[in-house]
């Protein structure tokens, strides 16, 4: 899924390419640098969509930080393949430092996946800890990418969305309920989150108009998938 680093010349990676640079010129007045990824339920594919991004992000030579704070249903340990022994809630309670739970997963992104599920995961991300947490990493890194619980089933993206510079909800394409989407973005706007975007995820790509500059200069195949 990570196909940025395994299929680079790929349509879909140019797609999340261009989605790097319309975040990176969506409002140069603001501080955009820590951007939250959702979406309004489970599987539609915001992990898979973060994780990308950040990829695409490192590439360009910034320091990224990719952290997991889905502390209920963590999965980007098992996207990059390493270990979720420690991490973010092991941090924030104070059992391990920064540079002890972050993995540096190439020469500019760093990972920092969930950690221990705690017993309290809203409680945990609502925290001045976690608000000075990300203040300080805003401070070290070019951008920030947090990959949070869908909107609809839990608190914690609403609570993370009032901490980030932007929010980028994730709709997966013949999947998201309408009714559940635009829950989903009432809900993030009751906290005033500052919604700069929509994410059409795992929608067919044909070898018309939409795409067709990508399939000219790559030669890619017909119904490529982006996921």
């Amino acid at each position: 899924m990570l196909i940025v680093k395994d299929n680079p010349k790929s349509p879909i990676s140019e797609a999340y390419r261009t989605l790097r640079t319309n975040i990176q010129f969506s409002n140069f007045d603001d501080d955009m640098n820590v951007i939250l990824v959702t979406s309004s339920g489970p599987s539609e594919g915001k992990s898979t969509t973060a994780s990308n991004l950040a990829l695409a992000m490192a590439e360009t030579s910034k320091r990224v930080l990719l952290i997991d704070c889905d502390l209920r249903k963590p999965s980007l340990h098992k996207k990059f393949n390493i270990s979720n022994n420690k991490g973010l809630s092991n941090l924030l309670i104070g059992q391990h430092k920064f540079n002890d739970v972050a993995r540096k997963y190439n020469e500019n992104l760093y990972i920092l996946t969930s950690g221990t599920i705690p017993p309290n995961p809203s409680e945990m991300l609502s925290s001045r800890k976690m608000s000075n947490f990300l203040d300080e990493a805003k401070s070290n890194f070019d951008f920030v990418i947090l990959d949070t619980p869908p909107v609809i089933a839990v608190t914690d993206a609403q609570i993370l969305s009032t901490m980030v510079g932007g929010v980028l909800l994730v709709i997966a394409a013949g999947q998201a309920d309408i009714g559940a989407t635009q829950k989903a973005k009432e809900l993030l706007d009751h906290v005033k989150a500052n919604i700069i975007g929509v994410v059409l995820n795992k929608a067919e790509v044909s070898n018309g108009k939409n795409y067709g500059y990508y399939h000219y200069y790559y030669g890619e195949g017909k119904h490529d998938k982006k996921k």
